[in-house]
């Protein structure tokens, strides 16, 4: 996401000739496309965007659960 945002800046930047960003080639105002594009082949094939989306949805279900004993009254004491 990062990568798309710097670029769309330096793009901008480039096309309204604002800056030192003016003077460069496209090539090197377009490089953070490339570069996001490079990051989401790697994290889909790695599988770190699965990953990132099952602890999240691990964490919502554990926030759940303890928001569930609170309402419960159960959050102090355990059973042993």
């Amino acid at each position: 996401m990062y990568f798309l945002l710097i670029g769309l800046l330096l793009t901008l930047l480039k096309y309204f000739e604002i800056g030192f960003v003016a003077g460069w080639s496209w090539w090197w105002v377009l490089a953070p496309y490339a570069a996001a594009a490079l990051w989401w082949a790697w994290a889909d094939t790695s599988g770190y965007t699965k990953r990132k989306a099952a602890e999240q949805i691990e964490k919502k279900r554990k926030d759940r659960l303890e928001k569930q004993r609170e309402a419960l009254g159960m959050r102090g004491s355990r059973r042993r």
